[in-house]
């Protein structure tokens, strides 16, 4: 087997791939909730459990994994998270009980959670240009989340078997990205005695301001990450009556999509301004998406699936520098993996709490209740940045008169 040059943009392309194959596998069941509510007998609140249980997978993942792949190497990992994604498709292709659903979903979790960070690192090092790979990072994880639900829409809607057939194609992508991973030389040294320690959770007093902002606009965020790849497929088939999946594989990617052009918009922006216009397009899009469901406008939801997967793309990438900006530098790995920690708690219990809802009040009800406490959120931490700045101007006023003195 021929290896690939050790770094330079080939490579970068290849351990993208795998990214982005990695990330797909675990929104490839997102249109194809309302088919296994049909044949398995389920309803709301089971589909968004099972969601939930991806994301307990993840969490997981990152507190039992997240310094491994500096201790063992980056392309062991790789291949442990494509081995895990490929024993999900697995399970899914031959899910025939709900508790198959639960399993897939835990695997792909633990898949997810270990590729999130090593990929991301593993492009880094790889790479010519290391703030250029950093947005081929973010484009190839959020890319891959909006592919799946778009793969799996189309074939679902359009071709034999739809329970089956996407994840026959998933575990094809994923040989072809393990093969990908193997010709791709280690970027880093493997640690003579590799310390496999647990990741802790924990933030840095001089910090905690900013965590707290950086933290509830990611919350935010996350949720309605969470919200369209749990229960979007309820909410067009329920309440704008629309079952088509490859449709549901659209309004998921169109999120995504939305969500890598706000990061990379970020770029060119200070952390303030990218973190006041995340918050903003969170409120404005939490707004359409809030209205949508009462009016049963298609139009509305998709501009709100936008506007806020834009905001919450500009709001998280400029946390996550504020965060490693203000860090010491001994403690920004610790402070990453709690911000990740707080997110992904984001991405479960909202969605959660909507299929209960929605059990107990109708999804329109709950769809609305949602939409308003994400806005809140969002405001609260548009509020906290408001008053950091207030307090910023004081001091720096107080700062010039004494040098003026």
């Amino acid at each position: 087997m021929v290896a690939i040059a050790g770094r330079g943009w080939t490579a970068v392309v290849v351990l993208a791939a795998a990214f982005t194959t990695a990330m797909l596998g675990t929104t490839l069941p997102t249109p194809l909730y309302p088919e296994y509510q049909r044949v398995l007998g389920f309803g709301e609140l089971v589909t968004t459990l099972v969601f939930a249980t991806y994301a307990v997978g993840v969490i997981a993942a990152l507190l039992l994994t997240g310094r491994w792949s500096d201790e063992l190497g980056r392309r062991p990992m790789l291949q442990a998270g494509l081995a895990l994604s490929g024993a999900s498709a697995l399970v899914f292709l031959f899910a025939g009980t709900t508790g198959w659903l639960f399993a897939g979903r835990i695997l792909s979790g633990f898949s997810a959670g270990i590729f999130a960070g090593t990929a991301t690192a593993a492009v880094v090092d790889v790479a010519p240009d290391k703030a250029r790979a950093g947005l081929v990072a973010a484009a190839a994880n959020m890319g891959g989340l909006g592919l799946g639900p778009l793969v799996a829409g189309v074939l679902g809607q359009y071709a034999p078997a739809p329970l089956r057939l996407p994840y026959a194609v998933d575990l094809g992508l994923v040989v072809l990205a393990s093969i990908g991973v193997a010709l791709v030389p280690e970027p880093v040294e493997r640690a003579p005695r590799p310390r496999l320690a647990l990741q802790r959770i924990t933030v840095p007093a001089g910090v905690r301001a900013t965590f707290a902002r950086a933290a509830i606009a990611g919350f935010a965020g996350f949720a309605v990450l969470g919200l369209f790849t749990g229960v979007s497929p309820a909410f067009l088939s329920t309440v704008l009556h629309d079952t088509n999946r490859a449709l549901t594989g659209v309004v998921v990617l169109s999120v995504f999509a939305a969500s890598t052009a706000g990061q990379v918009t970020s770029a060119r922006l200070t952390e303030r301004r990218a973190m006041i216009l995340g918050c903003a397009g969170l409120i404005a899009g939490m707004v359409l998406i809030g209205a949508s469901l009462p009016l049963a406008s298609l139009a509305a939801l998709l501009g709100g699936a936008v506007i806020a997967g834009f905001g919450q793309g500009m709001g998280f990438r400029a946390g996550l520098i504020a965060l490693t900006s203000a860090a010491p530098a001994r403690q920004r790995g610790e402070l990453t993996s709690t911000y990740f920690f707080v997110l992904y708690i984001g991405i479960t219990l909202p969605v959660v709490g909507v299929g209960a809802a929605a059990t107990a009040f109708g999804l329109i009800i709950s769809g609305v209740v949602f939409a308003a406490g994400v806005a809140a959120l969002a405001a609260v931490a548009l509020a906290l940045l408001s008053r950091s700045r207030a307090a910023s101007v004081p001091a720096e006023g107080g700062r010039s008169a004494g040098g003026a003195r």
